[in-house]
């Protein structure tokens, strides 16, 4: 059994991937802003006999103070951690000349800053593990030479430079035998992507993008390391 380390997972992707992994019978703790959210995945969890592999945790990882009282309450949960999934993230469609600078400081203090400074405070668990690994949950729309859509700059860039993020971080914690991937996710039925793409229909559900993300988790740093990886059967 290992250690799973979730943010954003009151809702969409992280729900569902926080949901396959406990029925992985892994140990998972689960991080959102959102405290309806949390009890609702728990009871979800508690539905399938699964509520004793869940811990559910409140937290803005956009604020350092809840980030510093979130290490410290994961610390007392475990003294390791084998797997984070950065999966937080926020989005905003709007006319590039239209976006503010709070607007932008916004996505990018949740898309980039966040997972930066949260991956950074709990080195010392995931360098416990005996192979660590960081998963930073990207989007195809940050990916050089992919389609690219209007009112997503903000976005998109910010996912951009969670990629470079991730290739950056392989190299540096090699020496601590952790491995940081990110996946490029394409789309996936969920609220996130309706506010992007209005009336737009997914090739693939939540729970089957999670079903994924889930396994990748588990298994992908046998096989990748430093790598940003499309998942995604369609465009957008």
């Amino acid at each position: 059994m290992k250690t799973i380390v979730i943010t954003g997972a009151s809702r969409g992707i992280g729900f569902d991937t926080a949901l396959h992994l406990c029925k992985a019978k892994q140990r998972v703790i689960a991080i959102a802003r959102n405290p309806a959210g949390l009890e609702a995945l728990y009871n979800e969890a508690r539905k399938s006999g699964n509520a004793d592999h869940l811990v559910v945790i409140p937290a803005d990882l956009s604020d350092s103070e809840h980030v510093a009282q979130l290490i410290n309450r994961i610390s007392e949960i475990t003294p390791v951690a084998d797997v984070l999934i950065n999966n937080a993230g926020a989005l905003i469609n709007k006319p590039f000349r239209e976006i503010t600078q709070e607007e932008l400081l916004r996505i990018y203090r949740v898309n980039v800053f966040a997972p930066f400074a949260f991956t950074q405070q709990l080195l010392p668990l995931l360098s416990k593990s005996e192979m660590a690994h960081v998963v930073n949950i990207g989007s195809a729309g940050g990916v050089n030479g992919t389609a690219k859509f209007p009112g997503l700059s903000a976005y998109s860039s910010s996912k951009g430079a969670l990629g470079i993020l991730s290739e950056v971080l392989a190299e540096e914690l090699k020496a601590d035998n952790i491995r940081v991937n990110c996946l490029a996710l394409g789309s996936a039925q969920t609220q996130m992507l309706s506010e992007a793409f209005p009336g737009y229909k997914a090739p693939l559900s939540s729970a089957e993008m999670g079903e994924y993300i889930a396994w990748f988790a588990l298994n992908g740093h046998r096989y990748f390391n430093g790598k940003v990886l499309p998942v995604t059967v369609s465009t957008p």
